[in-house]
C-alpha cells in the first residue's frame, strides 16, 4: 500500500523538475552553445534542438501533473531520463569541457553530480510507471518527496549559490582559504600561481576587485572565485583550473551575475598546446 503511494507521488516531483528544466532551455537558448549539442547535431542546429528538448520536457511535465493519469506519460518520462543520462555520459567523454545545459545558465563542466541527478530522475520515473493512481491520492507517500527533492537540490550545481556558496562563505569567515589545501592535496597557493600566469587571468585582470574569495574542488577541476566589476555592477569571476593539466592555457574563466547566475562574459583564450 505504502509503496503504491510512493509511486503515485513521483509524477508530481518529476513534473515540477521537468517544468523547471524546460524553462531554462526555452528562455535561455544561448546556453546551447556551451553544451555538447554543437558537436552532436552541428552548430546551426544546436539552439533549435535545445529548444525542442525544452518543449518536450514541458509537454511531458504538464501531462504528468494534470489528470487523467496515463501510463504512457510515465514511460515517456523514463525514456526522457534515460536519454538525458546517455547524453551526459556521451558529453563527458567526448566534450569534457561542455556544460550540462540541463536547466540553463550554469557553465560548469559536466560532472558526476549531473549524471547522478539524471540517474535519480530515471529511478523516480521508473517508480512512477508502476503507479495505479494519481499523485493527488499519494497520501503519506508524498512525504518521500521531501528527501528526494533535497537530493535533487544537492545534485544541482545550478542551485549551489542558494545553499552551498553561503556555507562556503561561512567557512571563509572562520578560516582563511590560504590556510588549507584541497581534497587532492594541491595547495591553493599553487593554484593561484597557475592562475596568475594564465591568459584567462590576464583577460579579466582589470575587472577583479578582490583576492581569492572562495574555492572548491569538483572532480577534476578546482574552481576559484573573485569579486569583480563588470558593466558597472558587482559580479563574480569564476576560474576553472584543471587538476591534471598544468598548462596556463587550460585555465578558463566566466564572469557571472551574482543574483541571476547568468554568465555575462566568457573570454576566449588560446587553446592549450599539444
Amino acid at each position: 500500500m505504502f509503496a503504491q503511494q510512493v509511486a503515485a507521488a513521483q509524477p508530481l516531483l518529476i513534473g515540477l523538475l521537468l517544468l523547471w528544466s524546460s524553462y531554462g532551455k526555452i528562455v535561455r537558448q544561448d546556453s546551447a552553445e556551451r553544451t555538447a549539442l554543437p558537436r552532436l547535431v552541428g552548430e546551426n542546429r544546436a539552439a533549435p534542438a535545445y529548444r525542442a528538448v525544452g518543449v518536450v520536457e514541458a509537454v511531458i511535465a504538464l501531462a504528468l501533473l494534470a489528470p487523467p493519469v496515463w501510463t504512457v506519460e510515465a514511460f515517456a518520462a523514463v525514456a526522457l531520463a534515460a536519454g538525458f543520462t546517455g547524453y551526459l555520459v556521451y558529453a563527458k567523454i567526448v566534450v569534457p569541457a561542455a556544460s550540462c545545459g540541463c536547466v540553463g545558465s550554469s557553465a560548469k563542466p559536466i560532472g558526476h553530480r549531473a549524471i547522478g541527478r539524471a540517474l535519480l530522475l530515471l529511478a523516480t520515473a521508473v517508480t512512477a510507471a508502476t503507479a495505479t493512481t494519481g499523485w493527488w491520492s499519494a497520501g503519506s507517500g508524498a512525504l518521500v518527496l521531501i528527501p528526494e527533492a533535497a537530493a535533487f537540490v544537492m545534485l544541482s550545481a545550478e542551485l549551489d549559490r542558494y545553499w552551498l556558496l553561503p556555507l562556503r562563505r561561512l567557512r571563509l569567515r572562520i578560516t582563511h582559504p590560504l590556510s588549507g589545501t584541497a581534497t587532492d592535496g594541491i595547495p591553493l597557493v599553487a593554484t593561484q600561481r597557475r592562475l596568475l600566469l594564465s591568459p584567462a587571468y590576464r583577460a579579466v585582470d582589470g575587472l577583479l576587485r578582490s583576492d581569492i574569495r572562495d574555492y572548491w574542488d569538483d572532480e577534476d577541476w578546482r574552481f576559484v572565485s573573485y569579486t569583480a566589476r563588470y558593466d558597472g555592477r558587482r559580479v563574480t569571476a569564476v576560474f576553472a583550473v584543471p587538476h591534471h593539466d598544468s598548462t596556463p592555457e587550460s585555465v578558463r574563466v566566466a564572469v557571472v551575475d551574482e543574483t541571476s547566475g547568468q554568465t555575462l562574459y566568457r573570454p576566449t583564450v588560446p587553446a592549450a598546446a599539444g
